[in-house]
């Protein structure tokens, strides 16, 4: 699994997998739950009783990284999100005004605080009389957080 994942992240996996699996390996549905949307994935249940299936209900870390391996070739969040913009974008402009988008960050779905889409924007460059270029924005929105932060 290592041609698949730099060292960092599978040492962030492994540390991450024997937080939740205390015994070691995955045994149940909520364990692999956890351990997954503990590092940031969104799979859905049946995406997760499809992965303990194919490993007989038990996962060992090496086959917790075949699974991560699988889930993250299928799960594109920043395409996922673009699908959306472009959804309510019937003049297919690809663009949004800073207004806007404030608003949907802060009140749709899990809001974001004022102080979280105010470090979103700094981070962005985007002022809030400004049009965004949605497309631009979520690659910096979905960009890894670095660890000076």
């Amino acid at each position: 699994m290592a041609r698949y994942f730099k060292e960092q992240d599978i040492d962030e996996f492994r540390e991450c997998f024997y937080l939740f699996a205390r015994s070691g390996q995955i045994n149940n549905l909520d364990e692999l739950t956890v351990i997954m949307r503990s590092l940031g994935l969104s799979p859905t249940i049946q995406e997760l009783v499809s992965y303990l299936k194919q490993k007989n209900g038990k996962m060992s870390f090496a086959d917790f990284l075949d699974i991560m391996h699988q889930h993250s070739s299928v799960e594109n969040l920043p395409g996922e999100v673009i699908a959306a913009f472009k959804a309510a974008d019937p003049q297919n402009k690809g663009t949004i005004s800073a207004r806007q988008l404030r608003n949907l960050l802060q009140n749709w779905g899990e809001g974001l605080s004022v102080r979280e889409v105010d470090n979103i924007f700094r981070e962005a460059n985007v002022n809030n009389h400004s049009t965004v270029r949605y497309a631009d924005f979520v690659k910096i929105a979905c960009a890894p957080v670095p660890d000076y932060y």
